[in-house]
C-alpha cells in the first residue's frame, strides 16, 4: 500500500481545496458552505457521510477498508476568525472582517485529499477510518458536539494535524506528552459596602479586596504545584469603581489558566475558589466564583504518538520529525483524545514556515500564510497514520 505514491495525483487539487476555502472563509458555527463543499466533495468519490450535531455542519465521513483492522478517527477543522486579511494574493479572503488565519483551510483540504487517498486505496486498507469535518473549534463548540452526536461510537483511537508556522516545511511533531495547553476561564465577582472615600471604616472595600485576591491567586503557580508542572494563571481584567473619592462596592475579576497535565487543570477550580474566598472574608466581603474549563490540555499519548512519528518518517522523510516546544494555545481535539479509549490518539503539528516566501507570521496575524508545498504531505500523513494503526 503506497499512500505516498497514490497521494501524488492529487497535488494540485488539494491546493486548489485549499485556495477555494480560502477565499470563503466562515466564522465558528456558521460554516454552511464550507459543510457544503465537503459533502459535494465526497460525493463526488462516492464516499459515505452524514451530517451530525447540533450546530448543524459537522460532517463525519465513513471509509471501509477491505482488510480487517481497527477503527480511528481523523480530524480536520473548518472555521475561519473575524480577521482582516493583510496579505495580497489572488486567493484572498472574499468576506471582510473574516479570515483563515490559523490554517483550518489547510486542515478541510488535506482531509477531503486525505479522503480521496484512502478511497483509491480501500482494497488495500486496514479496518474503517471515520473522517470528521468539525466547525467550531476557535469557539471549542465543535468537537464536544461532535462527540455527543455519536462521532466516537465505534472508535479505537484519534488522530488530529494542526499547521504550525514555527516549524519549517518539510518537517512535523508529533512527540508524546503535553503538546497544546489547556485553556480555563475564571471569572470572581466581589462584593463589598460602598461609601464616601474619606470614610473607609464605614464601608467594606472592594478594591482593596480585589488587589488582595489578585495577588494571592499568583501563589497558586508558585505554591500549589511542584517547579517541574508548567502551569500558568493570568488576570486579565478587572472591573472596579467609577469615581476617585468613592469607595468601590463591588469588582470584577477575569482571567485565564493554562497547563499540559489533566489533574492540574483539574485541581485549579478548587485551589482558585478557595484562596477567593479565604481572601475575602479576611477583608469582609462576599465572593462568587465561576470556572469555566474551555478545553482540557492536549496530551498525546506514547502508543499513537509513535505510530504518528513513524508514519511522519514513511511521509516526510527519515529526517523530518522536528523537536516543538508544547504551545500554551489551547486545541478541542483534546475532547476526542479524552474520548478515546484509554486516551489512545494524538495530534501531528505539521510545519508551514518558509521565509523566502514570507510565511513567517504567527497564528490568528492578519499577514498569516503557509507555504503549500506542505498540504500534500499533511494529507498523506492523515491517511498513513490512519492505516498503520488500524492494522495494529
Amino acid at each position: 500500500m503506497n499512500i505516498k505514491e497514490t497521494a501524488q495525483k492529487y497535488s494540485d487539487y488539494v491546493v486548489e481545496m485549499r485556495r477555494k476555502i480560502h477565499m470563503n472563509p466562515e466564522l465558528s458555527t456558521q460554516e454552511f458552505e464550507t459543510s457544503k463543499l465537503v459533502c459535494e466533495e465526497l460525493d463526488k468519490i462516492g464516499v459515505s457521510y452524514e451530517r451530525i450535531g447540533e450546530l448543524g455542519t459537522a460532517v463525519l465521513a465513513t471509509i471501509r477498508g477491505a482488510l480487517p483492522g481497527k477503527t480511528i478517527l481523523v480530524r480536520g477543522d473548518m472555521d475561519a476568525l473575524p480577521v482582516v486579511e493583510e496579505v495580497d494574493v489572488p486567493f484572498k479572503s472574499q468576506k471582510e472582517g473574516c479570515m483563515h488565519a490559523c490554517g483550518h483551510d489547510c486542515h478541510t483540504a488535506t482531509l477531503l485529499t486525505a479522503a480521496h487517498i484512502l478511497n483509491d486505496l480501500k482494497d488495500e486498507l486496514h479496518g474503517t477510518v471515520k473522517l470528521a469535518f468539525q466547525p467550531a473549534e476557535e469557539t471549542a463548540q465543535g468537537a464536544k458536539d461532535m462527540i455527543a452526536a455519536g462521532a466516537m461510537e465505534g472508535v479505537d483511537g484519534v488522530y488530529g494535524m494542526h499547521v504550525q508556522s514555527p516549524i519549517p516545511v518539510g518537517m512535523a511533531c508529533a512527540a508524546p506528552g503535553g503538546r497544546m495547553a489547556s485553556a480555563g476561564m475564571f471569572e470572581i465577582w466581589v462584593q463589598g459596602k460602598g461609601g464616601h472615600g474619606a470614610e473607609p471604616a464605614n464601608c467594606i472595600d472592594a478594591i482593596t479586596c480585589t488587589t488582595a485576591i489578585v495577588n494571592s491567586l499568583q501563589t497558586i503557580v508558585s505554591r500549589e504545584f511542584r517547579p517541574i508542572d508548567a502551569a500558568v494563571l493570568t488576570v486579565g481584567r478587572i472591573d472596579a469603581g467609577f469615581r476617585w473619592n468613592v469607595i468601590a462596592d463591588k469588582a470584577y475579576i477575569s482571567g485565564t489558566t493554562r497547563c499540559f497535565d489533566n489533574e492540574i487543570n483539574k485541581a485549579f477550580p478548587e485551589k482558585i475558589e478557595r484562596i477567593v474566598k479565604g481572601v475575602a472574608e479576611a477583608y469582609r466581603c462576599t465572593v462568587e466564583c465561576k470556572f469555566t474549563d474551555l478545553v482540557p490540555p492536549t496530551v498525546n499519548h506514547p502508543v499513537m504518538s509513535a505510530i504518528a512519528e513513524n508514519a511522519i518518517k514513511k511521509i516526510f522523510g527519515e529526517d523530518s520529525l522536528y523537536a516543538a516546544d508544547p504551545t500554551t494555545g489551547g486545541e478541542d481535539f483534546a475532547y476526542f483524545i479524552n474520548a478515546a479509549p484509554d486516551h489512545l490518539g494524538a495530534m501531528a503539528l505539521v510545519g508551514v514556515r518558509n521565509e523566502a516566501i514570507d510565511c513567517c507570521y504567527e497564528h490568528h496575524s492578519p499577514k498569516f500564510k503557509v507555504d503549500e508545498a506542505a498540504l500534500l504531505n499533511a494529507a498523506a500523513l492523515y491517511a498513513q497514520v490512519a492505516d498503520d494503526f488500524n492494522k495494529q
